[in-house]
C-alpha cells in the first residue's frame, strides 16, 4: 500500500455544543495540504483519497462536512443498492438484496472510501460488505455463542468472571462488522442507545458488588455515544471506590476516526486508569487518519491495545498479520487479543482451523518483538470464557530436566529440579 504523506496540522475548532451523534485503496496518493482546505480548520488533514471518494459521492458537502462525525454517521451506507451506487457488487453480493440479512449494512462515508471498487475479493470489503454465504448456518452455531444473556443478572450486564464485568452500554455501531459475535443484539434498535435509567440499574448493579474492580463499557460502540453521556457514564462508574479500572471496547478510531476530537480526548483523561481496545482488521486500516486518532487517545496517556478477530482471506496469513502488528506498535497500540471468531449464524466463510491461528503466533514469537506477539484465544461457547491457545513450546520432561522447543523447532534442556 503506497504510503500517503502527512502535512502539518493548523488546529481544530471546538465542538459546537449541540452535536449529537461512511487491500489495496481504491484512492491513493498525497494528503490535502491545510492551505487548500476549507477556511476552517479541519479535525484531521485530508487524504486525495478522501477529496476524490467526497467530490464524486457527496458533491453537495464540505471538507469540513467530511470531518464532522456526526456527518459521518448521518451519511454511511445502509443499504444494498447504496453500496451498488459506487462498488459494483458481485454476484455473491447483490444475491443477499433477495433475501435480506441478518444483520443490517452500515459503513461510514470514510470506511467506505478504503474499499476496492474493482475487487470483491478485498479484505477490508469483505468484513463490512454482506454475502450470500450469510445464509447458510452450520452445525455449531448460535446466536449467542457465549451465553452472555445467561451470565446477565441485570440487563446491560454481563458478569461472567470474578472481579470484572463487561457493561454493553448501547446497541449502535458506526459500522457493522460482518462476523459480529453481538450481531443476535446489535443494531436491533437503529441508533438506540440505551436510558439513563437503563444505565442506573446496571451501574447501582456494580456499586452493590464489591468484587468487581474492574469494568468494560461496551456494546455496540461505546464512543458513538455524545461527549457528555460517555462522561455520565466514567463519572459515575469512578465514584465507585472499589472500580479501579475502566476501559472501553471500540472500533470507532478505525471505521470513524473524526470521532476523536481534541474535547473527546480532554474528556476522557480525567478518568484515569482507562484503557481503550481497539477492534482492528487488516494492515490496511492503518491509515494516516487512524494513525492520528491512535495518537491522540495515547498522548492523553491511554493505553491502547488492539482486539483482532482472525479471518479467512483477511488477515489468516502470517505475512498479513505480522505487518498489522508492526503498524500497531508504531501508532503506540499494542496487540493485545488475536480471536478464534466465534460460531454466530452464517459465519463459516469467516472461520479459520484453530491450526491457522497457531502458525501465526509461532511465526511470530521469535521472529518479531514480544509486543508485537497477542495472546491466542478461543472465547469458549456456553460462556467458558477465554481460553488461551498456545503452540507446544514445552515437549515433555526428562528427570529434573524439561524439554523445550524454541522458535526455531530446536530443544533445549531447561534443569527442573521439584
Amino acid at each position: 500500500m503506497k504510503k500517503e504523506e502527512v502535512f502539518p496540522q493548523q488546529g481544530e475548532p471546538e465542538e459546537p455544543a449541540s452535536l449529537e451523534p461512511p487491500s489495496s485503496l481504491a484512492f491513493q496518493g498525497l494528503l490535502v495540504p491545510p492551505q487548500n482546505q476549507t477556511s476552517k480548520n479541519t479535525a484531521f488533514t485530508i487524504s486525495v483519497r478522501s477529496v476524490e471518494f467526497l467530490s464524486k459521492h457527496f458533491p453537495g458537502s464540505s471538507l469540513h462536512d467530511w470531518n464532522n462525525w456526526q456527518w459521518q454517521v448521518r451519511n454511511s451506507f445502509t443499504s444494498v443498492e447504496q453500496l451498488n451506487s459506487f462498488l459494483g457488487l458481485s454476484a455473491d453480493e447483490s444475491a443477499i438484496r433477495e433475501s435480506g440479512v441478518h444483520l443490517p449494512i452500515r459503513i461510514t462515508p470514510y470506511y467506505a472510501s478504503l474499499l476496492d471498487p474493482d475487487n470483491p475479493l478485498q479484505a477490508l470489503r469483505r468484513t463490512v460488505i454482506p454475502v450470500v454465504q450469510e445464509l447458510n448456518v452450520s452445525p455449531g452455531e448460535a446466536e449467542d455463542p457465549l451465553s452472555e444473556t445467561n451470565h446477565s443478572p441485570v440487563p446491560h450486564i454481563v458478569h461472567r468472571y470474578p472481579d470484572r464485568v463487561l457493561f454493553l452500554v448501547t446497541n449502535f455501531c458506526s459500522a457493522y462488522c460482518r462476523y459480529c459475535t453481538r450481531t443476535h443484539m446489535v443494531s436491533l434498535q437503529e441508533k438506540a442507545h440505551s436510558s439513563q435509567a437503563e444505565w442506573d440499574i446496571a451501574i447501582e448493579y456494580i456499586r452493590q458488588h464489591t468484587e468487581v474492580r474492574d469494568v468494560l463499557l461496551s456494546g455496540g460502540d461505546p464512543l458513538t455515544l455524545s461527549d457528555s453521556r460517555i462522561e455520565y457514564l466514567l463519572s459515575r462508574l469512578r465514584a465507585i471506590p472499589h472500580v479501579e479500572i475502566l476501559r472501553i471496547g471500540t472500533k470507532v478510531p478505525v471505521v470513524l476516526p473524526q470521532r476523536i476530537t481534541r474535547d473527546l480526548v480532554n474528556m476522557l483523561k480525567k478518568y484515569h486508569p482507562l484503557f481503550i481496545s481497539i477492534h482492528f482488521t487488516h494492515p490496511d486500516e492503518l491509515t494516516p487518519e487512524v494513525s492520528e486518532a491512535c495518537n491522540r487517545l495515547a498522548d492523553a496517556g491511554i493505553p491502547l491495545g488492539s482486539q483482532t478477530v482472525l479471518l479467512k482471506g483477511i488477515n489468516d496469513e502470517p505475512g498479513i498479520f505480522k505487518k498489522l502488528t508492526h503498524e500497531l506498535l508504531k501508532v503506540r497500540v499494542r496487540p493485545y487479543y488475536l480471536y478464534q471468531c466465534d460460531p454466530i449464524p452464517g459465519s463459516s466463510h469467516f472461520r479459520t482451523p484453530v491450526e491457522t491461528g497457531l502458525e501465526i503466533i509461532r511465526n511470530l514469537r521469535g521472529h518479531t518483538s514480544g509486543y508485537a506477539v497477542p495472546h491466542y484465544v478461543i472465547d469458549a461457547p456456553g460462556g467458558g470464557g477465554k481460553i488461551p491457545i498456545l503452540p507446544d513450546y514445552v515437549v515433555g520432561r526428562e528427570g529434573n530436566d524439561l524439554i523445550l522447543r524454541n522458535y526455531e523447532n530446536k530443544t533445549f534442556r531447561f534443569p527442573d529440579y521439584i
